[in-house]
């Protein structure tokens, strides 16, 4: 039987400048993400649309959570086969496009560097990702396609 898991988050919208909604350049975009116990996410809208260039925009948001979700599976399973992972970056990119119905993203591509313990791993590391893809929550939640570019390198014997 599935089981089923419950999000609560809290957003306020912190922009109002005295006067409300009152014309489409009389407001700030920026808001509060928060949920209990953890700390408070400044966001804004994309600067293209008005928003603060300091704060989280939620379109950065949904790559981070692609890209989170993703290396959270991955380590699961590469901890389940064996390899063993000492470091992991990923510079993941996406793309959004606008049209006069709005917008949406068309695709993702998380590039994840990977670092395993020894070369006997690499090929492992490497198809693990195909997994972990399968894995994802959020993966499994969006309409549009998530790539994988992920390169494998092997730790550097401990001097």
């Amino acid at each position: 039987m599935p089981r089923e898991h419950g999000y609560t988050v809290t957003v306020t919208w912190t922009g109002d400048r005295g006067t409300g909604t009152s014309g489409y350049r009389d407001f700030d975009r920026e808001h509060d993400v928060e949920a209990e116990g953890r700390p408070v996410v400044r966001g804004s809208a994309d600067p293209a649309f008005r928003g603060d260039p300091t704060r989280w925009n939620p379109e950065q948001m949904l790559l981070a959570s692609l890209s989170q979700c993703h290396m959270l599976w991955y380590l699961h399973l590469c901890a389940d086969a064996g390899v063993v992972v000492t470091g992991y970056v990923d510079d993941a990119r996406g793309t959004m496009v606008e049209s006069p119905s709005g917008g949406r993203y068309t695709g993702v591509t998380l590039a994840p560097r990977v670092t395993v313990r020894d070369d006997g791993m690499v090929d492992r590391a490497l198809s693990l990702h195909r997994d972990a893809h399968a894995q994802c929550f959020i993966a499994n939640s969006v309409a549009f396609p998530v790539e994988h570019e992920p390169t494998v390198v092997v730790s550097e014997p401990a001097s």
